[in-house]
Formats: C-alpha cells, structure tokens, sequence
C-alpha cells in the first residue's frame, strides 16, 4: 500500500550546527576536485587509495564478523547481543573511485545500535584500478552468501551516493534475474543518474559545497566503460517502469544542498507511477550525505526514520 505521502520536509531551516559544518566543509580541500580536468588528473598514476580502518573499539561494542568474498574484505557488525532479525548490507560511497571512508564506519555503528540491525559491509574495488563489474560481481557475491544463511525478506539494502546507486542496481539485477529479493531498500542521496542529465540540477550546483556537475560528469563516464550513460545498468534512474514495480518498499533521504536531490525527486515520482511505496524525505539546507554527520539534528533524525522503516 502507498504511503499517504510522497514527498516529506523534514527540516524546513538547517540547524545552527548543519550550518557551521557546511561552512567548514567550504574552507576544506574538497574531498573531489571541482572539474573534470582536475578529476582525469587526480585519477592518472595515483597511488591506489585504501579502505579506511574499522575502529578497533568496535570489537568492545559489537560481535564482529570478518569474511573474504572474491578476494575482499566484508565486515559485518552485529549488535552486542548477536544476530539481529533484520540484516542490512550498506555500500559506502566515493563516487566509485574512493574506498570506504573514515566518516562511514560512525554511521554503520550508529545504525546497529540506532536501528537494532546487523550491517555487512562490502570493502569493494575501486574503480579505475578496478572495473565496474568487479563491483558488481562482489555485491552480488555478498548478497548470495547472506541469502543463503538469512531470509531474504529480513534483509535491508542501504548505500550513500555511490553506494545508494549499487544498492539499487543490486535490487533491480535480483529482479532481472527473477529470484529472492530484500524486503526494504534504503537511499542516502543516492546517484542516480551517472550523466546527471536534467538540466535543473545547475540551479542546485551552486549550494553544493560537495559535488560538482562536471566533475561527477567525468567520473561517470570512466565508471561507465564505453557503455551508455542512459543504460539502466549504468543510471538506474532510467530503469524501466515494469522493473522498478517489482522493488520493495523504498526511503530516499536527500538535503536540498545536494544536486543530487534533482534525480531523486524524478525517481521517487516513477517509482509511486509503477505501485512502489515509496518515500522522500528532504531537508533544507543539507549537503551531500548529511547523515554521516552523526551530531546534527538532520542526521539524527534521518536514522530515526530508518529505524521506524526497519521496524515497520
């Protein structure tokens, strides 16, 4: 059954603190340069990044686990009691050619515990060191090993930007190949659309203190390998209207700072034309993946959702 409603604001005016860390973030070394000369450049002959440590006081706080599936590391932190009912796999973000970040082992902690789940998180290849279809090939390794041991319908995908499209790209492969699927699918400011082709997103760009059009433009295009843009399988936002009815019940968070926030609207409106329950939720004045700001009003409000999607 539909949600009563689509679109939701959250947070009609940032809080005092969202405000302050954006204007920090502005002073920072952007975590991605701001054009797409700059990106080809940072993307030549670079050192291969690594994957950003797991705290060891995780150890103290929850039970956990440690696989290899195809030769990468997969972490997977259950709450202090054991195995949860609901298991979730979450895909970090990093535009595809970052590995995990400091900043999302605090947010996987702070779901565990927030949302009573267990989270598994794929420490996957990055691209251009990688290929996409390695990527593809370990989420859905991840995902078949998990199905195997856990009911598929207790099993939550999740991902920011990057890690929210192969999120979705998983689910929407699971209904191409017509077997077991994730009973809830989450979104943080998830891309959608690797060629972020509507134009509208220009009038966002200049209040992202993050992401840059022609920057993610590039990085689109090495991730895509020769394949076009409008591929499904390459920008989920243009899966077709039979696959995407298939998909389970579906939250989108975004921040109205993020040019992201564009294609998720576009996305949630196809999303409740094919019969999903489906709902945005949107906070002015966020940036990109505001969630993973743990202290601010926006992020705790935004797991408290989640954890009322988990447990509904």
């Amino acid at each position: 059954m539909l949600t009563d409603t689509a679109t939701e604001l959250r947070s009609p005016t940032p809080s005092l603190l969202m405000r302050v860390i954006k204007w920090l973030v502005s002073k920072q070394e952007p975590v991605f340069p701001l054009d797409a000369a700059g990106f080809h450049q940072a993307m030549q002959g670079r050192t291969l990044p690594r994957d950003a440590l797991m705290p060891e006081g995780f150890r103290k706080k929850f039970v956990v686990e440690e696989r290899e599936v195809l030769g990468h590391k997969v972490v997977t932190l259950h709450p202090k009691g054991g195995p949860a009912p609901w298991h979730m796999i979450y895909f970090h973000g990093g535009g595809f050619v970052r590995p995990m970040f400091k900043v999302h082992w605090p947010l996987v902690a702070e779901m565990v515990k927030r949302c009573g789940v267990s989270v598994t998180v794929p420490l996957y290849p990055v691209v251009p060191e990688a290929s996409y279809a390695a990527q593809d090939a370990l989420a859905d390794a991840v995902w078949a090993d998990l199905s195997a041991r856990h009911d598929p319908s207790r099993i939550i995908l999740n991902g920011d930007s990057a890690g929210g499209h192969m999120a979705l790209a998983l689910a929407l492969r699971l209904v191409a190949a017509g077997g077991a699927l994730p009973g809830k699918l989450a979104l943080f400011a998830p891309w959608l659309d690797l060629g972020l082709a509507d134009p509208a997103i220009a009038a966002v760009e200049p209040n992202d203190v993050m992401l840059k059009i022609g920057t993610l433009c590039a990085c689109g295009g090495l991730v895509a390998e020769g394949r076009a843009i409008d591929d499904p399988a390459v920008s989920p936002l243009y899966a077709s209207a039979e696959a995407l009815a298939a998909l389970p019940p579906t939250r989108v968070w975004t921040g109205r700072h993020d040019i992201f926030i564009v294609d998720s609207r576009t996305f949630l409106g196809k999303l409740r034309a094919a019969g999903v329950d489906a709902k945005l939720y949107e906070y002015e004045g966020a940036p990109h993946v505001f969630m993973a700001i743990l202290p601010t009003r926006e992020a705790k409000d935004a797991l408290a959702l989640l954890a009322e999607f988990v447990a509904g």
